[in-house]
C-alpha cells in the first residue's frame, strides 16, 4: 500500500482488491457549517471524541453557544454565521487557521427545506433555499479551501437522496442538492492534483430538525414519507447517520450514503427520468402536491428557519 507520509492518509487494500484511504482524525481540524444541530452536531461530537479540533458555524447563535461550550474550549472555534455571507465564513476560517494552524477537513452541511410547487411557492423563499443550499456550499468550501489544499485534506459536500430521486413539491431542494453534487464532482477534478479528496453525502430521511420540523408543521410532508414504499418510508436516526459520516470521512470516501441503500439510486437515477421510471414518482403526486400547496400557502419555510431568516 502507498503511504503519503507518516502522519498523512494511508492507503490500505480492501478485500475486493480496491484501495481506500484511511486517515486518523486525531489532531485534525474540521470546519462544519450547520454545526450546532442535527447531522452537523452529531458528526462534530463523534469527531471530537476521536481527537479532532472543531470549527463550528451556525445561523442559530443560541443553539451554537450552548453546543460549542460543551467542548474543551482550546479545541473549538465557533461563531454564528450565515452561509450566504462569504465574509463571515472567511473570518471564521481565518480564526481557525490562526488558532490551530490550518483546516484539514471542511463539511458543507448547512441546509434548509423549501416547500411548495413551482407554480405556488413564494419566489423569495425559493431564492432563499438556493442561496443557502447552493451558494452556502460554495462559500463554505471557498473559505476553507486554501488551507485544505495546504493540508492535502478532504472536502465533504452534503447532498441528498433528492439529487437522485426528486419529490413533487421539493423542486427547490432537489435543484440545490443535485447542483451541489455536481459542484463537488467538478471540484474533485480541480483539486485532485493537490492531494485533496472530495466526497458527497446522500441521505434519505434523517431524524434532524429539518425533517422533524417539516413533518410537524406540514402534514403533507409527513404523509409523503409515510406513503413511500419499503425503506423509503423509514426515518433513520441521527446517530446512525453520524456514524456513517465519520466512517466515510476517515476513509475519505467519494460517496457517503445513509442508509446504505441510498447508493442504489445513484444508478437508478437515469431510469427514473424515463417513461419506465416516471410512473413510480408520479404515483399519488398530484394529491400530495395539492395538499402541500394548500397548507404551505404564505409560509414555504418552516417556522424556525423563517424566524432565523427574519421573516
Amino acid at each position: 500500500a502507498a503511504r503519503r507520509s507518516a502522519v498523512g492518509p494511508v492507503r490500505e487494500k480492501a478485500g475486493s482488491g480496491s484501495f481506500f484511504v484511511m486517515s486518523s482524525v486525531n489532531g485534525k481540524v474540521v470546519f462544519i457549517t450547520g454545526g450546532a444541530s442535527g447531522v452537523g452536531a452529531e458528526v462534530a461530537r463523534r469527531l471530537y471524541d476521536k481527537g479532532a479540533n472543531l470549527v463550528l458555524a451556525d445561523l442559530d447563535k443560541e443553539r451554537l453557544d450552548r453546543f460549542a461550550t460543551s467542548f474543551e474550549q482550546r479545541r473549538v472555534v465557533y461563531a454564528p454565521a450565515d452561509v450566504r455571507d462569504l465574509s463571515s465564513l472567511q473570518r471564521l476560517a481565518d480564526q481557525a487557521v490562526e488558532q490551530f494552524g490550518g483546516i484539514d477537513i471542511v463539511i458543507a452541511n448547512a441546509g434548509i427545506g423549501v416547500y411548495g410547487s413551482v407554480l405556488n411557492v413564494d419566489p423569495a423563499a425559493f431564492k432563499t433555499g438556493i442561496d443557502v443550499n447552493v451558494m452556502g456550499v460554495f462559500n463554505t468550501v471557498r473559505a476553507a479551501l486554501p488551507s485544505v489544499i495546504d493540508r492535502r485534506g478532504y472536502v465533504l459536500v452534503v447532498s441528498s437522496l433528492a439529487a437522485y430521486a426528486p419529490i413533487a413539491g421539493s423542486a427547490c431542494y432537489s435543484l440545490a442538492k443535485a447542483g451541489v453534487e455536481h459542484f463537488a464532482n467538478a471540484l474533485r477534478l480541480e483539486v485532485a492534483h493537490h492531494g485533496v479528496d472530495v466526497g458527497t453525502a446522500h441521505m434519505s430521511w434523517i431524524d434532524t430538525p429539518l425533517v422533524r420540523d417539516g413533518t410537524a408543521e406540514f402534514s403533507s410532508m409527513r404523509a409523503a414519507i409515510e406513503e413511500m414504499p419499503g425503506p423509503l418510508s423509514k426515518i433513520t436516526s441521527v446517530q446512525a447517520c453520524g456514524a456513517a459520516f465519520v466512517k466515510g470521512i476517515e476513509r475519505r470516501q467519494l460517496h457517503i450514503n445513509c442508509p446504505g441503500w441510498v447508493g442504489l439510486f445513484r444508478w437508478l437515477k437515469p431510469i427514473l427520468s424515463t417513461r419506465v421510471g416516471l410512473p413510480l414518482l408520479l404515483k399519488g403526486a398530484d394529491q400530495r402536491l395539492a395538499q402541500m400547496d394548500a397548507e404551505t400557502a404564505g409560509r414555504h419555510l418552516n417556522a424556525r428557519i423563517a424566524e432565523l431568516d427574519g421573516r
